[in-house]
């Protein structure tokens, strides 16, 4: 009787013993696992942050963009505005001038209309030339559009 106790708790040593290698071995699975994991998860917030930090930087650069365009726009409304304000001042009829003064009319329309196919050329995306980019004077400058083809003019 007293070695079937004996055989008993020898048993339950090595099944106690046995379970607990079998538990250590899976937690060092487990850890590995977990290591692995926490790998990746890392290497994913490290490509996260580049997206973060490139996605900021397209971001400014957009804003930059968008800063400048506004400065265009706000060139080309003082233009129109401009030529409103020349064309609606007085009482302006041009077929009664037309028909006082043919000539002066034709190259008043010829000159304007080589000056707005200039500032159309240009808005295009045609460079400016030497006499368009040092004109400072009125007389030099192109009247339809001198804030995109007088970068240098500066009205009084």
């Amino acid at each position: 009787m007293f070695g079937s106790i004996r055989l008993i708790f020898a048993v339950m040593i090595i099944s106690g013993l046995a379970g607990a290698a079998t538990y250590v071995m899976k937690l060092r699975s487990d850890n590995a696992i977990l290591q692995a994991n926490q790998a990746k998860l890392e290497q994913a917030v490290a490509s996260q942050k580049d997206v973060i930090e490139k996605q900021k930087k397209d971001f400014a650069e957009i804003m930059e963009a968008n800063r400048q365009l506004n400065q265009v726009l706000a060139g080309l409304k003082k233009d129109i505005d401009d030529l409103d304000k020349r064309f609606n001042k007085g009482n302006r009829d041009l077929g009664k001038a037309s028909i006082e003064r043919p000539d002066y009319i034709e190259k008043v329309i010829n000159r304007g209309t080589e000056r707005a196919n200039r500032c159309l050329e240009i808005a295009s995306g045609a460079p400016l030339t030497e006499q368009e980019k040092n004109a400072t004077k009125k007389e030099e400058i192109n009247t339809e559009c001198p804030s995109i083809a007088n970068p240098k003019y500066v009205p009084y």
